[in-house]
């Protein structure tokens, strides 16, 4: 073979492997574009579902935040009635026993009133009543036992209770005439209403 036909050969060889080469180029090349969109694809979808975490994570702070308020406001609640409650056991703990003691102080207006005031037999019985009755108010007041006003005044369902209504030229219609039991509250809860005569 002469060096012409050997150069020949070679030059036939290369142009043979050239194309070979070029095609596995080719092939590797479209290997690593498809794995980089699939890597690409892998990132979107990873951040997408970050974001979707975060998210997530935002509305759960929130839930969390506002349950602590509602819970919070609801031990604010609590703590308040409790507060409430026991002040009204304080107010109203004597009401049972201040509701006994009404007829005591009743009895004594009571003998007050049968007492001859003008005999001079009976003035240190008088005294001694007068004085053992505005005692008893006293100390009565002191724990929040008032009485009810009824002179003069008009007709209050809340407090006065109605026993009959007469014609009475010098009042006019619902004013209270007479009074026939004192009525009594406690620390501004009534006790007992008072019992009044009222005009027509």
């Amino acid at each position: 073979m002469t060096d012409q036909e050997k150069t020949m050969s070679e030059t036939n060889e290369d142009i043979n492997t050239k194309p070979e080469s070029t095609d596995n180029f080719a092939d590797t090349t479209s290997e690593k574009d498809v794995q980089q969109s699939q890597l690409e694809a892998l990132l979107k979808e990873k951040d997408q579902l970050i974001a979707n975490l975060e998210k997530d994570l935002q509305i759960a702070k929130k839930n969390e935040s506002e349950a602590m308020v509602r819970a919070r406001a609801e031990i604010d609640n609590v703590r308040k009635r409790v507060e409430q409650d026991i002040e009204k056991a304080h107010k109203f703990a004597l009401e049972k026993f201040s509701n006994e003691l009404l007829p005591v102080i009743d009895n004594l207006e009571r003998a007050l009133q049968a007492t001859d005031k003008e005999n001079p037999e009976h003035k240190a019985t008088v005294e001694g009543l007068e004085l053992t009755l505005k005692s008893f108010l006293d100390t009565v007041k002191k724990f929040g036992v008032d009485i009810v006003s009824t002179e003069g005044g008009q007709l209050n369902p809340d407090v006065h209770q109605a026993i009959t209504m007469i014609e009475s030229p010098e009042h006019q219609s619902g004013q209270i005439v007479n009074t026939i039991q004192k009525g009594y509250t406690l620390n501004g809860r009534l006790l007992r209403p008072a019992m009044v005569v009222v005009a027509k």
